[in-house]
């Protein structure tokens, strides 16, 4: 299975799950990413965004995000969700090791070069990915109607590989 299938897979199999700290599914994206908070993303928003939390996941500030930084940074946010959730803790622990397993997974598909390390550039390429996935009308802003079109049609992705 190359790269591309197994990024595939993994967001279909995130598209049908609660969007917890995952900040690239549907209304977790706006809520993350809308800092003016009109219920809209511009790409300067996105990206602003992406540089701060590159900064504070780069906990050493050596300039690159190892395994253990990336998936501590995401834990820290999924720990914040969880802890408003009203799921059962049963059912938390068992989205908390999904999560963190998805998380391991994301990393090794975005540190392209596999060295260990994820560059800055490895990081925004992932987020300019997230973002025109999320711009269903290419507009260069996400909005409530996009989200509700990126999420029709991974519906349909799932729709199609279940049958």
């Amino acid at each position: 299975m190359n790269t591309r299938s197994i990024l595939i897979a993994a967001v279909v199999a995130a598209a049908g799950t609660p969007a917890f700290a995952a900040p690239h599914e549907g209304g977790a994206f706006v809520h993350d990413y809308d800092s003016d908070h009109d219920g809209q993303v511009t790409r300067v928003e996105f990206d602003a965004v992406r540089v701060t939390r590159f900064k504070a996941t780069d906990a050493n500030g050596d300039g690159w995000v190892s395994e253990d930084e990336y998936v501590g940074e995401y834990a820290a946010r999924l720990e914040k969700q969880l802890a408003e959730s009203s799921l059962t803790e049963e059912k938390k622990t068992e989205e908390r090791q999904r999560q963190i397993r998805q998380a391991h997974v994301r990393f090794n598909v975005l540190d392209k070069d596999k060295d260990g390390k994820m560059a800055q550039a490895e990081y925004d390429a992932s987020g300019a990915r997230a973002f025109a996935e999320q711009d269903a009308d290419k507009d260069g802003i996400v909005t409530a109607a996009d989200v509700q079109a990126t999420n029709a049609r991974m519906a349909a992705m799932r729709a199609k590989t279940d049958s």
